[in-house]
């Protein structure tokens, strides 16, 4: 198994983070994907993705817009060059839009150069998207990135998910889709043929339904395949196969 989203550098796994490793492995999760989030955490992501042995994406979240945009971004196009041959860095993000933090013009701006970069790069794109489905499709679209991406923690629609699969985009399935309630989401998963989705965690955050104050890891994994196989009516061991599939074709890992 491979978590292709999880942020595994921050604070909260900082007491027992090599022992969370552990556990992972045990358990079968092979790898994991940590996303960049902001200039001020990518030497700590870094540092945790060689300690650990797994990859890494850099770029800046919608959450964390800094005051001078082009400065952030030519700190980031340093960053891409001097990673640019090492197999660790596989995508540009997490960035995207979110209407419901500190929404602005800003936000489309930071996501506009980074998706430059993404195809100046030829790096996939790692999307964070919150009630701005329309702002984003419009914009991908006149992207046209070659290597794709994936949306990550999709709780949209099936009209809605065909259409950034229509762009060259995957989609990413956390422990929402456990929730019987998300029912956008798990008909989505049921609609659309497996190989358009991405497992992910969101770690620390997006914690299955039934444990909402918990700390999130990619340990919730496997019911989150078990839950996918039960939607599809397959195995799980079909549903791993090709999840894993999809994450290294994607991300060339």
């Amino acid at each position: 198994m491979i978590d292709t989203h999880a942020h595994l550098d921050m604070a909260e796994f900082d007491n027992d983070r090599t022992q969370l490793f552990d556990a992972m492995h045990e358990s079968g999760i092979t790898s994991v994907i940590l996303p960049g989030v902001s200039a001020e955490k990518w030497p700590q992501q870094i540092h945790i993705a060689d300690k650990f042995d797994c990859y890494f994406s850099l770029g800046i979240h919608p959450w964390f817009v800094p005051d001078d945009i082009d400065a952030a971004i030519m700190k980031l196009d340093t960053m891409l060059q001097q990673y640019s041959n090492n197999k660790r860095l596989v995508a540009i993000g997490e960035c995207g839009l979110d209407k419901l933090h500190h929404w602005s013009d800003n936000q489309l701006l930071l996501l506009e150069k980074q998706l430059l970069l993404a195809q100046n790069y030829q790096l996939p794109v790692i999307l964070h998207a919150v009630k701005a489905h329309q702002q984003l499709l419009t914009m991908l679209a006149r992207f046209k990135l070659i290597k794709g991406g994936v949306v990550h923690g999709f709780y949209g629609n099936s009209d809605i998910a065909k259409r950034y699969v229509s762009l060259g985009f995957k989609l990413g399935v956390g422990a929402l889709i456990l929730n019987p309630s998300a029912k956008k989401l798990r008909e989505t998963v049921v609609n659309l043929p497996l190989e358009h989705f991405l497992l992910e965690t969101d770690s620390p955050s997006m914690p299955p339904f039934d444990q909402p104050k918990s700390r999130n890891t990619p340990l919730i994994l496997p019911r989150i395949v078990s839950e996918i196989a039960f939607l599809k009516k397959k195995t799980t061991v079909c549903i791993l196969e090709q999840l894993n599939k999809n994450a290294l074709q994607l991300f060339e890992l």
